[in-house]
């Protein structure tokens, strides 16, 4: 399986990004070389697919995948992607505070410690619908890995799109997020137009 190991901050750096929207409370304090230097059309169109594809940790071929199924949603192909994007089963993981970063969430899942609907998932994108239920399974919840998770995600809201029960380690998905409760730095309108040339 193909892994991204790009340092993060140099990453966030080189696309413009706060490192925050990853999980991430530090911060880089090197500027970069060429940061006057113009982009181009495409070059814009480019850095937000590369956004996007980094926040999310995805692959270029998954990430076409995604837009090929939002085009033929309903509605516009920017906005279906992003939703795409957003219910991603590591991602809801995320959302609901129960990994720091979307890799340790990505970790969790492949390491079977998740169960959606009273079934053990391992699949990082599984697409979650409406109604399920994810919770950590019982003999993981103990453990001390997830009350240092709990501590630190503590000060994150939970979407409203989801419903989180720390207690008992498990959320519920409430509905489909509409484009404006993402809160994801990543201007969809220009992937649409790098994939329609």
């Amino acid at each position: 399986m193909a892994v991204d190991r790009t340092p993060v901050l140099k990453r966030c750096r080189s696309l413009g990004l706060d490192p925050i929207f990853m999980g991430i409370d530090k911060k880089s304090t090197r500027t970069l070389k060429r940061a006057n230097k113009k982009l181009s059309e495409y070059g814009l169109q480019l850095r937000e697919k590369q956004k996007a594809k980094f926040i999310y940790g995805v692959l270029e071929k998954p990430f076409r995948n995604y837009f090929a199924k939002a085009s033929k949603m309903n509605g516009l192909a920017g906005p279906n992607l992003m939703i795409l994007l957003e219910l991603r089963l590591d991602n809801v993981l995320y959302r609901l505070g129960y990994g720091r970063t979307r890799k340790e969430c990505r970790q969790i899942v492949d390491h079977k410690h998740l169960l959606v609907n009273g079934k053990s998932v391992n699949i990082p994108s599984y697409k979650v619908k409406p109604g399920d239920v994810i919770e950590v399974k019982e003999k993981h919840k103990a453990s001390q890995r997830y009350k240092d998770i709990l501590e630190l995600t503590e000060g994150r809201l939970v979407p409203a799109w989801l419903e989180a029960n720390h207690e008992a380690l498990s959320g519920t998905v409430k509905e489909l997020p509409s484009r404006e409760q993402i809160d994801v730095p990543v201007n969809e309108t220009l992937i649409v137009e790098l994939y329609s040339k």
